[in-house]
This record gives C-alpha cells, structure tokens and sequence, in this order.
C-alpha cells in the first residue's frame, strides 16, 4: 500500500487548499472527481470528501459509491462531506435555520480523543454550509460542538471514519493542520516523506524511464516553473534536452536579452527565438480576453512546431504546467469544480503537431516547485522570481494589443518592479505588475489639458495563487512611483493601486 491520500472532489472551491494542507505534511494527495473513482484503490491509505455547492438533500446531489472505501480506509468527510456521509448512513440532514458562514469557535470537545489531540474548546473553525446535521449517521459519536453547529465534528464506532462541519484546510480554522495531522499520521499512519529530495529522485526516475533516449523541446521563459521543469529534465535526460525560449513581444523590457543571459550559467542548451512580430500581427484587432489566450497559445504552438522541425527527432514538448493551473483551467482533474479561465499550457497540442506533452511539475503548487529548485541548487535570484502570466502583458493590457501600448506598459512596469527591489518590497511581494487600462483619463501638464492612459498597479501576497491578499505597500513608495511613471512615461497621466483580494477577484484583470 503506497503512501498517498486520495481526496474526491465535490466541486468545492476550497478542494484543492485540502490538498496543499496535507501535503505541508509532506504527506503527497491526489484529487479525483468523486464521479470517476480510481478502480484501483491500493495505492492510497487514506481518503478525503471535499465539500460542495451542492446540498445532500438535493435530487441530483453528488452521490459516489463508497463502498470499497468506508470502513475499509481511514476517511474524512468535510463539511458536505460530513453531511453525506450522515445523509446516506441513517442520520438526518435538514436545512439550518440561518446560514452557517464565517468564523466560529468549538464550544464542546470530547476529551481523549485522538482526532482532536491538542484542539481545546475555544478553537476557531471555519463554517461554509447552509445544511447541517440534526441527527448524526448509525454508530456515529460527537466529538465537538460550536455555539450554533451541535454536530461540528463526530466520528463512527468500529470504523476509522470521521466528519466534521467546518473546514480545516483553510488558515481561518486555527487549529486545522493539526486536525489534518491527527487524522492522518496518529489514525491512518500515514508517514510524512513526501519531501523535495525525494520528489526530485522519483520524478527524474520516471523521466528516465517515460523518455529514454528521445529528444524533448522545451519552451523557457525565465520564469521558476520552467527553469524547474529544465533542471529536472536536465538530470534526467541531459544533452537530449533542447530549451527554446520564445519572445512573443508581451514580455517584460529587456527581459529576451537577461533571461538569455541568466540560463547560460545553468548549463542548459538554450535558443532563442524572436517570434514578437509574428505574436503581434496575430493578436491585432483582437480584445477579448479568452480570445487573446487563445492566439498567444496558438502562435506559440506554431512557433514550437517550426522549432520542432530544426531538431532532428525530437519527439517531446515539455511545459512547466503546474497544479493551479490546471486547477483553474480544467477543474481540478476533470471533476465538477468550476472553470475559471484557460491557459496556453493547458489543453493539448493540435493533431499536426506529432509530439507528446510531459510536465514534471503539473501535481505541484508555486511554493512546491521553489522548494524542489532549492533542492537541485538553483539560484535565489530565478526561484524569487514573481510569478509571471504565461499571456505575459497581453492580459494586462485590456482591450486590444499593439506595439505602442505594449512598449507603454513595459515601461510602466519597469518602473514598478525596479522600485519594489530598490525600496526592498519585491521579496515581500508574491506577485506584481501594472495594467494598461482601456480608457482616456483628463490631466493637466503645465498649462495643457490631457486626454491619456491610466494604468493600474497591483502587488498581492499569496502562497499558491488560489488564494490572495493585496500588499498594504507603503504611501510614499506609491507616491514616488506614481510621479515616476507620470512624468516619465509618455502617454500616461493617471496611476490608480488595485486592492482587491482573491476572491472574489482574481490576480490578473484578464
């Protein structure tokens, strides 16, 4: 039996936080859609329920056979997890007199219990329902209460089963990685192993054995997901790795040039490949936003496939696709969460393009792959690198691409993130860029009236993406940075700071 905990998806917004919960473990999780169940189940030791949208009680409610795993694993069911699991095993699930949303605290806490070692009464828990548990399922017992949620958390005799209502994955829930730990390593024995050395050792084991002695093309773009993606393949493969790095022309300024530079101190074989004209001219005319992911990842596939043809059997493409972005894109793994928006490394290759896709990172979070970087020595300056749109400044220009705003906000954001790292706010900063708006602003220089662009600052901290807050950055660096971009970029006269968070908006405009 391997090591691994199988967490089934509900369609929860927060199903894929269960899984970085667990793996801060360095327990390794996997999500699956609750419709379409491993048939072999040997290879995980514990199983997870997410929550959901939906409510138990509803005629199409997700409804899984759980047979092969209840009482036959150690398994959590959280928030509609829980009520499915009393729902459908003799308890009652009726709808709550007011809606369970936001914080609360644990009132009652039975004590010896080892689900909830080291939680005390008072704990902070997070609740996310409108349903709750009015009867709990056969053999169950309670195990803790909050004020308004009697049943907050229970556990079945003769079964290593458990269900509570609130949601322990997210940071709200003061106490909830312990929780995790308790179930999963002093219940189920699972062993916390799961590390970046040992992620490096399987993964260029099984690059070894996926790829052999074929020839793999992969596309670099100085940022941390490909630059890890390269150095495993490098260990894994060597000289049969060919590195491409494609200017689009929606990079940052100078950045063709310095990332170049960068790489050819990591003995990586690297081309680059001027492409901005070719990017352009397709994107002309072109302003909504899935339509201008959709011709940045068309262009980019042709721009490989030509590439492609210049090396002589090459039979790989390689992306540095990682988990949030498969998340976002496709749901978790193909299961009922909701789309968000595309991404030009997710979705496959067309028919002409005969090569096959591999992704060493695509089951990893952000702060994951820095960790496996670290492991490998790669420089602090690529693995502290902010997150930067694969799009690039196509999605922060709103509206319509050309030349000239591209070469506006590239000296916008030049500007911007030069001024975080001078004032020592970049490494406090998760991600950061400016947006070209779509909209004329009046000013006035000297005795003028103006009619110019705005553009929109934004910097938030984050973890993994899936969630973040924006930076409180200090009053006087946005004021300098603010007459900096004003009276050095032309055609420019307004600079507004985004401070919404994620949710409900997102990190990029587009």
């Amino acid at each position: 039996m391997q090591n691994n905990v199988l967490i089934l998806d509900f369609g929860s917004q927060y199903t894929q936080l269960i899984a970085r919960r667990v793996r801060e473990l360095n327990i390794y999780s996997e999500i699956k859609p609750y419709n379409k169940l491993p048939e072999d189940l040997s290879d995980y030791k514990a199983v997870i329920l997410s929550g959901s949208p939906s409510s138990v009680r509803a005629e199409q409610a997700p409804h899984p056979d759980l047979s092969e795993i209840k009482g036959k694993k150690p398994l959590l069911g959280i928030c509609y997890g829980a009520q499915y699991l009393s729902h459908f095993h003799g308890g009652n699930v009726a709808p709550s007199a007011t809606r369970e949303y936001g914080r609360a605290n644990l009132s009652y806490v039975k004590q010896d219990e080892d689900f909830l070692t080291g939680i005390g009464e008072g704990s902070q828990v997070w609740m996310s329902h409108s349903d709750t548990i009015k009867e709990l399922p056969e053999g169950a017992v309670r195990l803790a209460s909050t004020h308004d949620v009697e049943n907050a958390a229970y556990r079945i005799e003769g079964e290593t089963t458990y269900g509570i209502q609130f949601h322990p994955e997210v940071y709200h829930t003061t106490d909830g990685k312990k929780l995790l730990e308790n179930f999963l390593v002093n219940i189920a024995g699972l062993q916390q192993d799961w590390t970046p050395d040992a992620f490096v050792e399987t993964t260029v084991e099984e690059l070894r054995e996926e790829i052999g002695d074929e020839k793999v093309i992969l596309g670099l773009s100085g940022g941390v997901d490909s630059s890890v993606a390269a150095m495993l393949l490098n260990k894994a493969i060597g000289d049969h790795l060919y590195c491409i790095f494609v200017n689009n022309g929606l990079l940052r300024k100078n950045e063709f040039e310095s990332v170049l530079d960068q790489y050819k101190h990591m003995g990586l074989n690297v081309k680059g490949v001027d492409a901005s004209a070719r990017f352009l001219d397709a994107l002309k005319g072109e302003s909504d936003p899935e339509g201008k992911r959709k011709i940045i990842g068309r262009v980019f596939i042709e721009v490989f496939d030509d590439e492609s043809h210049k090396v002589e059997n090459a039979k790989w493409l390689a992306q540095g696709t990682i988990y949030p972005d498969r998340i976002e894109s496709v749901s978790a793994s193909g299961g009922p969460s909701a789309v968000i928006k595309s991404h030009h490394n997710v979705g496959g290759l067309p028919d002409y393009m005969k090569l096959k896709v591999v992704e060493p990172l695509k089951m990893l979070f952000k702060d994951e792959v820095r960790r496996v970087g670290a492991s490998m020595d790669m420089s602090a300056e690529i693995l502290g690198r902010h997150p930067f749109p694969g799009p690039g400044l196509g999605i922060r220009i709103l509206g319509d691409i050309t030349a000239e705003k591209v070469a506006i906000l590239q000296e916008v954001d030049a500007i911007f993130i030069d001024g975080l790292k001078k004032w020592g706010l970049y490494d406090k900063v998760w991600q950061a860029g400016a947006m070209l708006l779509p909209v004329d602003s009046v000013g006035v220089m000297g005795d003028e009236r103006t009619y110019e662009k705005c553009v929109a600052l934004r910097a938030v901290e984050s973890t993994d993406g899936m969630t973040a807050d924006w930076v409180n950055l200090p009053y006087e660096f946005l004021q300098k940075t603010s007459n900096d971009i004003i009276n050095k970029v032309k055609g420019v006269n307004r600079v507004v700071y985004d401070i919404s968070s994620k949710p409900p908006a997102t990190i990029e405009w587009e």
